[in-house]
């Protein structure tokens, strides 16, 4: 990864124009092709940019262009379009490059993956006497995150999401619908498990006879003890 501070004017034309006046600008060009320009502001979105694949080609400043004191330009032409970034440059004040690597990817805590996990190993946090059958449980339909049987032995179907929302709702309504028509099975009531539940969607719960039950993650995964907390 190339990092550029420079003082430079932008240019953009493709779907439409876009002009960036003269001022002190991070220029970052990655490894894939990509070229961003950021201000000291604006959260960490760039001002503007060129995806990948696109080609960065750096030339010397025509004769108004160097009146100007521009001392370089930079013409960035993306492969799969028209769009084009024209980066003129008055002052490069600081230019550093950094070979990163490969990536190993983002991984994700707290994803329903772990919640699940978490929930069959302490199960009994469905209601005392609960005892797991087994996670992803699989209908016609698609599987059950975990089905569990309650300590008067009636089926427990738990759908398990970070945020609830109404879809995730209809989502285990169509379970339980399923699971209630299988005599071996049936009678069996739902729960809708996540570390935040919409209003919308507890209403609908509730409406349906599906009980809400928020997951506290940190205490679920021994980081945080919900009983000491003063708040």
């Amino acid at each position: 990864m190339r990092l550029v501070i420079a003082k430079c004017s932008v240019d953009y034309e493709g779907r439409l124009r876009a002009h960036l006046p003269l001022a002190k600008r991070l220029l970052m060009v990655k490894a894939d092709g990509s070229v961003l320009i950021h201000s000291d502001g604006g959260s960490y979105k760039p001002l503007n940019w060129m995806s990948p694949p696109a080609h960065l080609h750096i030339e010397e400043p025509d004769e108004d262009d160097r009146a100007a004191g521009v001392s370089e330009v930079w013409q960035v032409q993306a492969a799969k379009n028209d769009d084009h970034l024209t980066i003129r440059i008055t002052e490069r004040i600081s230019d550093t490059a950094h070979e990163l690597g490969m990536d190993p990817g983002l991984v994700k805590d707290g994803v329903e993956a772990d919640l699940q996990r978490l929930l069959a190993e302490q199960i009994e946090l469905l209601g005392i006497g609960t005892t797991l059958v087994r996670r992803e449980y699989m209908t016609a339909i698609g599987p059950v995150d975990i089905l569990a049987r309650d300590a008067e032995g009636m089926g427990v179907a738990v759908e398990l999401k970070r945020r609830g929302d109404i879809d995730g709702v209809e989502q285990l309504t169509r379970y339980l619908d399923l699971l209630n028509r299988d005599p071996l099975l049936a009678p069996v009531r739902g729960v809708f498990a996540a570390q935040q539940i919409k209003p919308q969607a507890r209403t609908l719960a509730l409406d349906r006879g599906i009980e809400c039950l928020v997951l506290d993650y940190d205490a679920m995964r021994g980081v945080d003890d919900a009983e000491y907390r003063l708040f």
